[in-house]
């Protein structure tokens, strides 16, 4: 028997020495890896400590008890002193080396400690601290989340709008997202159930960028939308039974992306054929419009309803240009934008702006995003400028003050801009609001300067009235990559809150210039994101928090605007932004703004021109070159390499995360929030979304994470949103954040969802599309789901 355990005991210690050693080990050479680049002593020290600790459980020594035990109470001071009484940034730092101490608490481990001197309690210290570490996570995470405001009552102001109707993809031109509808309150929401389910047959391949983002239109009694393909479908709105479904002779051909965010509407005097129109954007440079009745092409809209849009844009790639997004429809005209494929070359195709006789496609203006006054009309064979600022995303419109809002992307390509003239970037990142009957600028306002970011407008501008002064002032809220909101008077761009010029980080990459300083908003709440430091680094156990932490300092990391350069820089709003073209929403009647947020660091690396060639890295669509080199370096397996020819760099972005592929920022990574538009305070702000179908072992826990879409707030005071990468659609009390109700979508919901009343029943139903991102690796899918009270509720 004495046999048995000694041999028990022996591979105890060889199992807790092994153990041991490899906690131990990494953090000694990581940590002085660490130290070298400037960074925390606290993992060599602590892994020099772990690795005697091995040693000292090889030899049966009870040192090994005691010594943990100061290594745990250690680790449990240091973290408080770095980061409080914080759930996520302590879980990682004190939870895995506590569970580890509980290897004491076995007792044939105890047990096989027989040398060294005895000291009285050292068996229960790492138990008991375990508890103390268990405790302090407790407390931090009864700190984590979202308390609901004391008093949910609120005043309304009456607000113009039919709940029975959806008109455009904002809702309506203001791009507001808020109906009237009120039959679904706090009160009734969690009774939701799905109503009905449409498919609309196009399943996206793995790993392709077809995404389903549609936000359909409610007219009448039916709803309209489109498909990734250009399809475009009309369903009962009770039923979701298909009316009709039109499918024009799309050319999918070198599209690296098929995606049709929604159509737009317009409706003229009379019964006749196409009095009342709908027009699509397609991703083959069509402007297209049907029949709202039947889907039928307007014969009187262009050449048998259509207008080619490729007129004018030079020789392009195929798929180097197309539309993603519905146009804005103001005072009888369409205008339209476009996607213009970045970072693949100087010379890509034109930017330009252009608005269409919503009647007859007749081409009214074009303004090319670099001179303030529209285009004069072409010459057989002739162009537009190349290369200028486009809009890829939805414009808004004032159709009392004839002006329509286009939120512009940037010149090509996006991180080096050494060539670009004052004139081209003139209207880059920025909001310029232009005559609706000319074409022309009556004003502009640029959120970032010489933007080598990506930090290109995606959001639609929103528009609303703002109680100022004890007057109402007509403003436009315009929510940007960067997590700024700037507040600006919508009938000059006059910023109607505290805006300052703030100096930023220089040193540009060769041969290119940095503005010296970046606009920030100070009289409103702002959605930039605090600057990383060391400590900010997160992982899922102390090692990879280490590597992380590695990587930090290894990046040139100054703050939000740190420069490009070949060593890498740490970009943080990253690419996706902290609100993209999901935008944000305004509860009109209670004058609250709904913002959903979401923070995801990159690391950009610029590649010189001659590894790039050597790698044989050339635009997309163009015919590969042969490799006289190794390729281009990757920081992770999620980086994307782009050419930027005609400039001295490619570029290589990353997302920036640890070797076990989690973020190496600390959660949460998304939030909801509300403003106050009368008072610009916070109402609340709480971590949205799970981790679910993001983390191991199934865990689903409310960390706040990555979210791509909007929100729609409807007049009785709920709140619907998907977005999130876990797969819920939720609904939130507008006035309190308090989650009331939440359904599981058979695909990601990054789309914007909408809500209507039906004419014929009576019922308030809430609809979403169910696609999937690509990008986000969220499940793919067809469907379009909506949501109601049961019948008689």
């Amino acid at each position: 028997m004495a046999d048995v355990e000694n041999g028990a005991r022996g591979w105890l210690g060889a199992l807790g020495t092994l153990l041991f050693l490899l906690a131990g080990l990494p953090l000694v050479f990581g940590g002085a890896w660490l130290i070298g680049l400037g960074g925390s002593f606290y993992y060599l020290i602590t892994g020099l400590l772990v690795t005697v600790v091995a040693v000292l459980i090889w030899r049966g020594h009870r040192g090994a008890l005691w010594l943990y035990a100061l290594v745990l109470l250690g680790t449990i001071v240091w973290a408080l002193c770095e980061v409080g009484i914080n759930f996520w940034a302590l879980l990682p730092r004190i939870f895995g080396p506590a569970l580890l101490g509980l290897w004491f608490a076995i007792p044939a481990v105890r047990r096989r400690l027989v040398t060294g001197p005895q000291w009285p309690g050292a068996a229960w210290a790492t138990p008991v601290l375990f508890i103390v570490a268990i405790g302090l996570l407790g407390s931090g995470w009864s700190r984590f989340g979202f308390t609901p405001l004391p008093d949910a009552s609120r005043s309304t102001v009456a607000f113009g709008g039919d709940p029975a109707e959806w008109t455009a993809f904002g809702a309506d031109q203001w791009g507001s997202r808020f109906t009237n509808a009120s039959l679904i309150t706090p009160a009734n929401v969690a009774g939701l159930k799905p109503a009905w389910t449409y498919r609309t047959g196009e399943i996206p391949p793995p790993n392709v960028h077809v995404n389903f983002q549609a936000v359909p239109l409610k007219i009448g009694d039916a709803l309209y939308l489109c498909t990734p393909n250009n399809v475009v479908v009309a369903l009962d709105a009770d039923t979701g039974k298909q009316i009709w479904k039109t499918v024009p002779k799309i050319d999918t051909q070198g599209k690296f992306a098929r995606i049709c965010r929604g159509l737009a509407y317009h409706a003229a005097p009379g019964d006749q054929l196409c009095a009342k129109r709908l027009l699509m954007g397609t991703i083959d440079d069509q402007l297209l419009a049907f029949d709202v009745k039947t889907g039928a092409p307007c014969p009187d809209f262009g050449k048998n309803g259509s207008v080619d849009l490729s007129v004018g844009l030079g020789q392009n790639p195929p798929g180097y240009h197309f539309v993603t997004s519905p146009p804005a429809i103001v005072r009888g005209l369409a205008v339209i934008g476009a996607f213009v494929f970045d970072n693949q070359s100087t010379d890509v195709a034109p930017g330009v702006i252009r608005a269409y006789d919503v009647t007859t496609g007749e081409l009214k203006w074009a303004w090319d995003g670099i001179h303030p006054t529209a285009s004069p009309p072409l010459k057989p064979g002739e162009h537009y400028p190349r290369s200028g600022p486009n809009m890829w995303t939805v414009a808004s419109a004032d159709e009392a003050l004839g002006l329509v809002y286009i939120p512009t992307g940037n010149p090509s390509p996006d991180y080096w801009a050494g060539n670009r003239t004052k004139e081209i970037e003139r209207y880059g990142s920025s909001i310029v609001a232009l005559d609706a009957a000319t074409g022309n600028v009556r004003w502009s306002f640029q959120t970032v300067h010489h933007d080598t970011w990506d930090y290109d407008i995606g959001s639609q501008p929103v528009l609303t009235d703002l109680r100022i002064g004890g007057g109402v002032v007509p403003a436009i809220l315009v929510p940007t990559k960067r997590g700024e909101i700037f507040v600006l008077d919508r009938r000059t761009g006059k910023p109607l809150v505290k805006t300052v010029e703030r100096p930023v980080p220089q040193g540009p990459a060769p041969g290119d210039r940095l503005s010296p300083t970046q606009p920030f908003v100070e009289g409103f709440p702002s959605f930039t994101p605090a600057d990383l430091k060391e400590a900010s680094m997160w992982g899922a156990t102390p090692i990879d928090q280490l590597w992380c932490r590695i990587k930090f300092h290894r990046y040139r990391y100054e703050g939000q605007f740190t420069p490009d350069s070949t060593g890498g820089s740490i970009h943080y709003a990253g690419p996706y932004g902290v609100i993209d073209w999901g935008s944000i929403a305004v509860d009109q009647s209670r004058r609250i703004l709904m913002v959903n947020s979401t923070y995801f660091p990159f690391i950009d690396t610029l590649i010189p021109r001659k590894v790039a060639d050597a790698a044989g890295l050339e635009p997309f669509g163009l015919p590969p070159r042969k490799p006289t080199g190794p390729p281009v370096p990757k920081v992770s397996k999620y980086s994307a390499a782009y050419p930027q020819t005609g400039t001295p760099f490619a570029i290589d972005t990353s997302p920036f995360v640890s070797f076990l592929n989690f973020p190496c920022h600390t959660p949460p990574w998304g939030y909801m929030t509300a403003i106050d538009l009368d008072t610009h305070k916070l109402l609340w702000t709480r971590p949205f979304g799970t981790t679910r179908g993001s983390a191991p072992l199934g865990l689903n826990l409310p960390i706040g994470i990555f979210n791509l879409g909007g929100s729609v707030t409807t007049g009785g005071g709920v709140t619907f949103i998907a977005a999130a990468i876990d797969g819920y659609f939720r609904a939130f009390e507008t006035t309190t954040g308090k989650e009331l109700w939440k359904a599981d979508l058979p695909a990601g919901g990054q789309a914007n969802p909408m809500s209507y009343v039906s004419k014929k029943t009576g019922r308030q139903y809430v609809v979403v599309a169910a696609g999937g991102h690509s990008s986000l690796n969220t499940p793919r899918g067809d469907y379009l789901v909506a949501y109601a009270l049961p019948a008689g509720k």
